[in-house]
């Protein structure tokens, strides 16, 4: 499946209420309104099983997450990780080619998958009478994918031709959502290109893809949703008749992805010649994941790039008129703030005015940012910035298909053993002070945490950089 086009679907964030009082402590909560009602339980083999029940619509979604990524595919096979999630759309054992999707078309339903920095992913969603048919078919395609030579050959062609088509020959290709991981990151599991060198995709084997299934595609490495229209005890017994004879080894270890403390600004630039106005992407490492410098991050993040009230919005696009629109967040290039489990960035970037020079526009943008780390913000727009965050949430959880749902439910199973952190997630944001923005501005939104990367349009030449990537190829 196409990697850029996976993003907007499960794009999700989280949000707190607005509270009015402007005080040093956190605000007086409201009780929390998101309250998923769900079961969660373990398999024998290690398979964890996330079931939420929701009645308002007679349908089911069904979402299974291995914990495999970009970030540990083999070094000398990157790209990996989404050629294989290509080979588990090529038939089972049981149901060969075509008879998922044919399935799934034949009842009004839809289904796709993507890969991740952290996990692969396979979702459907289906009328409930069909839920049944679909878990059958999941369970076959963990249990006995088709992997051989004819599919493996076939399937390099579909994602060299998707690369070729996709990236190599569109304006501004890897910028910046490959670009910016690559140049910021210092370890190579953050900072490879993910989607894959040709030359690497073509040369993977079979037995290549064998052994990638057996270390990654294994139940204690997988988590299943289901969401919807379900009896509990019912559908807890249908997953443990159909997954619960699946063979599985423990989980792999997993390498060290961790990151140092940036020190320097790191810059690169290059010329594109399909590219037809300049581009500016900057990008500074974020907070771990679920600590409160985190939660505040996600608030920052509306503060300064989400929506037209936030601050670069309104310097850059309403003051100075040098752009549009400008994209950004916490894992917006291939995600949300929630589903990665490792070093992250928070990004934005635009295409602007040629007129204007990127050291224009970092200027610029330092006046902004440092509004933030020297003056405290006000309550007010504190709570302004929880109260989009809560839209955001609600209605990616209330979204089509669940879709939203099931990855909340999915990665902090995942990730954390414990998906009942999504009723939490509220509680979190409500905890974030003024001054604690402060702190974290002045950490992490500091010149020597950035990195830049920018576009200039015209003909091919070399890029340049001031500062690179140990892992960068």
């Amino acid at each position: 499946m196409k990697l850029r086009q996976m993003t907007a679907a499960l794009a999700l964030a989280a949000c707190w209420p607005g509270m009015a009082a402007a005080q040093a402590q956190p605000a007086a909560a409201a009780p929390a309104r998101l309250n998923v009602d769900m079961q969660y339980f373990t398999l024998p083999n290690g398979l964890r099983v996330v079931l939420a029940k929701d009645t308002i619509a007679p349908t089911v979604t069904v979402g299974v997450y291995y914990g495999i990524g970009f970030r540990v595919e083999p070094r000398n096979r990157t790209g990996f990780a989404h050629l294989f999630e290509h080979l588990m759309f090529q038939g089972s054992a049981n149901a060969p080619k075509g008879v998922m999707i044919d399935t799934i078309g034949a009842n009004g339903g839809i289904l796709n998958g993507s890969t991740r920095f952290d996990f692969t992913n396979y979702f459907e969603v289906v009328p409930s009478s069909a839920l049944d048919r679909i878990l059958w078919l999941e369970a076959d395609r963990m249990a006995r994918p088709v992997i051989n030579e004819e599919v493996l050959k076939n399937q390099q062609g579909v994602v060299g031709n998707e690369v070729k088509v996709n990236v190599l020959n569109q304006p501004y290709s890897t910028w910046p959502w490959i670009d910016l991981p690559m140049l910021a990151n210092e370890n190579w599991h953050n900072a490879h290109n993910f989607y894959g060198d040709l030359t690497e995709i073509e040369a993977a084997t079979v037995a290549d893809a064998k052994t990638f299934f057996d270390s990654y595609y294994r139940p204690s490495n997988a988590v299943l949703v289901v969401a919807g229209d379900i009896d509990y005890a019912a559908t807890r017994a249908t997953v443990e008749r159909l997954f619960g004879p699946i063979a599985s080894k423990p989980r792999l270890a997993q390498p060290d992805i961790s990151e140092p403390r940036q020190t320097q600004e790191k810059f690169r630039s290059r010329v594109d010649k399909l590219a037809p106005r300049p581009g500016y992407a900057a990008a500074y490492k974020v907070p771990p994941r679920g600590t409160p410098e985190w939660y505040a991050m996600g608030l920052i993040d509306q503060m300064l790039v989400q929506g037209e009230d936030s601050r670069l919005y309104a310097e850059l696009v309403q003051n100075r008129g040098l752009t549009g629109s400008i994209n950004g967040g916490i894992n917006a290039l291939l995600g949300d703030m929630f589903d990665y489990n490792g070093p992250m960035l928070w990004s934005f970037s635009f295409q602007h005015d040629p007129k204007t020079t990127h050291q224009a526009i970092t200027a610029a943008v330092n006046g902004v940012v440092e509004g933030l780390r020297t003056t405290p913000v006000s309550q007010a727009e504190l709570d302004r910035a929880r109260t989009k965050l809560r839209s955001q949430l609600y209605s990616s959880v209330d979204g089509l298909g669940r879709i939203g749902l099931i990855n909340l439910l999915a990665v902090y199973a995942l990730f954390d053993d414990d998906p009942t952190k999504v009723n939490q997630i509220e509680a979190g944001f409500a905890q974030v002070t003024p001054a604690l923005i402060q702190k974290v501005a002045q950490e992490y939104l500091r010149p020597t945490n950035r990195s830049i990367y920018v576009i200039e349009p015209g003909a091919a030449q070399p890029a340049t950089a001031a500062a690179q990537p140990k892992g960068a190829q």
